[in-house]
């Protein structure tokens, strides 16, 4: 990474082998990454760090990922960083409605390799275009 600065990442998901895998693979490129399992979790985080991008999944415990993104939209005493979506619900009204909450990109993690997500996550970090 050209960047100096040790770019943050709050990672959002309760799978824990794909938690450990999206981190693993995160770090490894260099990233800062501080991961949530459950929803409840994430707005408490928010109040105290500040993300550069916010990799959600829609399917947690507790509190779904349309929940939390509703929650960060409400609240003016948390760090609003950009939104992926990684998840495993592929209708079309879950991409519009996570796109309407705020998502900037939503991905299927059946339906994208982890090597093409990750360079995907960069692109979108250093504010490149996103190619499809």
């Amino acid at each position: 990474m050209a960047n100096t600065k040790k770019l943050k990442i709050l990672l959002v998901e309760d799978d824990p082998l794909l938690g450990e895998l999206f981190q693993g693979r995160l770090v490894k490129e260099g990233y800062d990454v501080t991961r949530a399992d459950v929803g409840e979790d994430v707005v408490k985080l928010l109040k105290n760090m500040q993300p550069d991008l916010i990799l959600l999944d829609l399917c947690l415990p507790k509190e779904s990922g349309f929940e939390i993104m509703q929650e960060i939209n409400s609240r003016t005493d948390i760090h609003k960083a950009p939104i992926i979506v990684i998840s495993n619900l592929d209708q079309p009204s879950d991409v519009q409605r996570a796109k309407e909450l705020g998502a900037k990109e939503y991905f299927v993690k059946t339906k994208i390799r982890h090597t093409e997500l990750l360079d995907k996550i960069r692109d979108f970090i250093l504010g490149e275009e996103v190619p499809e």
